[in-house]
């Protein structure tokens, strides 16, 4: 699960689920109902977005088994997002400076979230954990 460090968690919501192509709109819209039920400002909401269709969808074309589960936390001036899934295998986190092929279709969503994450000064992590892996997401929240 997500930690908090020293600060308390005022809300959290979470699904499990299967991942399949069709989960990947379906957790999105639940996604996108939390932050305005706990009046997210919009750059953190879009973020938010942007990074849970990333991470699921990366669920969905890597892993494709087993279950899927989504965490969105606030709180501790904080928001959080954590995607796990019972892959073995954990994603390599890209450096932002590594040279990558302008041509690939594939190989950049990790890369736009952990941009877009740093950009609004949060936090990128992956975690082994008892579910299998997770991807973490920090952002602070305004």
């Amino acid at each position: 699960m997500l930690t908090t460090t020293g600060s308390s968690v005022r809300s959290v919501t979470h699904w499990v689920t299967d991942p399949l192509p069709a989960t990947v709109p379906q957790v999105r819209a639940r996604v996108r109902a939390v932050p305005d039920g706990w009046r997210v400002p919009l750059d953190e909401s879009d973020a938010l977005l942007l990074a849970v269709s990333e991470l699921v969808g990366n669920v969905v074309r890597h892993v494709g088994a087993g279950r899927m589960r989504v965490v969105v936390a606030a709180g501790g001036g904080w928001l959080r997002l954590e995607v796990a899934d019972q892959g073995a295998s954990l994603p390599r986190l890209p450096s932002p400076r590594a040279a990558f092929d302008p041509d690939a279709e594939n190989g950049r969503g990790l890369l736009m979230v952990q941009l877009m994450v740093a950009g609004l000064g949060g936090e990128l992590a992956v975690v082994a954990d008892g579910f299998g892996k997770s991807v973490h997401v920090r952002i602070p929240a305004a």
